[in-house]
């Protein structure tokens, strides 16, 4: 029985969607700051281990790091539309990057574009709230 992380090519598909994605993270000026390592492996490590679970792949995200808590680890960051707009950018020339089939491909994206969505946390210039603060109801 195969699941999408099979169907995707396994491994090899979720490496070269991480390492395209962070060519181009790795000289956006808004969003390379956000990533406090001088290399990206470590950034690139998480992101393909966690998007390897979440596709029905190995579990190793998980007996590394836990639960994902998305926003708990993003809300540090300025997350703004631009931000988000810059990670969806780069994400977008690396999904388009791997010739996946139309479902695949579509499947991801909607996947990618919702999370990116979902960690906005701030106004263009605007800050990251603090700990303990709600994050604005309006951000666009």
């Amino acid at each position: 029985m195969t699941n999408f992380y099979d169907e995707m090519g396994g491994e090899d598909t979720f490496v070269r969607l991480v390492d395209r994605f962070y060519d181009g993270v790795a000289e956006d000026p808004l969003l390379r700051p956000m990533y406090p390592e001088q290399d990206l492996t470590g950034a690139k490590d998480r992101l393909r281990m966690f998007l390897v679970q979440y596709w029905g792949g190995p579990k190793d995200y998980g007996a590394t790091r836990g639960h994902p808590r998305l926003r708990i680890r993003h809300a540090p960051f300025p997350v703004s539309p631009a931000a988000r707009d810059a990670w969806l950018r780069h994400m977008r020339d690396a999904v388009d990057s791997l010739g996946l089939s139309p479902l695949h491909e579509q499947t991801l994206w909607d996947y990618l574009d919702r999370a990116a969505q979902s960690l906005v946390n701030t106004v263009d210039g605007g800050q990251a709230p603090m700990a303990g603060q709600a994050v604005p109801g309006h951000l666009d």
